[in-house]
């Protein structure tokens, strides 16, 4: 059996190991969560706000997060470093599942607006470019988080660098 880590570790592996794993699990039962709390797993601290991947295609994402009480700050709302994580979170499974299988990314910054308190359910949403190259380049990925209504809460912006996977 493979490890967790082997499972969404796509920066090494020939193959593009989150996105497989996502086409796997996503239509079965409980799939969705299976597949977060893998991408939690591999890594641990995105993994803490327990948010969900819902939707996952080639140059789009969306991730709900829960408004709970592990999430929350002093003033009863989500938590400004939870919405950060919400929003890498966001970003880089849409970019690790349009990258080619060559390919490998980095976050190489990320700049938050906080537009207001954002409480209730949270959903991150990701609309990416489609990166069809390894070559090295960065990449401006926007992500917007919203409330339950539909209200922008916080956007992001999170500077990727993609390029090729190391070789053996």
């Amino acid at each position: 059996m493979r490890s967790v880590k082997s499972v969404v570790d796509i920066n090494r592996s020939a193959r593009n190991r989150l996105r497989e794993a996502w086409d796997r699990l996503n239509k079965l039962p409980g799939g969705k969560r299976a597949f977060s709390r893998l991408v939690g797993m591999a890594a641990p601290y995105t993994g803490s706000i327990g948010a969900q991947v819902t939707v996952l295609r080639r140059g789009h994402s969306e991730v709900v997060l829960r408004d709970r009480r592990a999430v929350r700050n002093h003033l009863h709302c989500v938590h400004a470093i939870a919405l950060a994580n919400l929003a890498e979170l966001t970003g880089n499974v849409a970019v690790a599942y349009t990258l080619p299988d060559d390919a490998r990314f980095i976050v190489a910054g990320l700049s938050l607006d906080y537009i207001k308190k954002a409480r209730g359910t949270i959903t991150g949403v990701c609309d990416c470019p489609i990166i069809d190259s390894s070559a090295k380049q960065e990449y401006a990925i926007e992500i917007s988080m919203r409330n339950e209504d539909g209200v922008e809460v916080c956007k992001a912006t999170m500077r990727t660098l993609v390029g090729p996977k190391k070789t053996s």
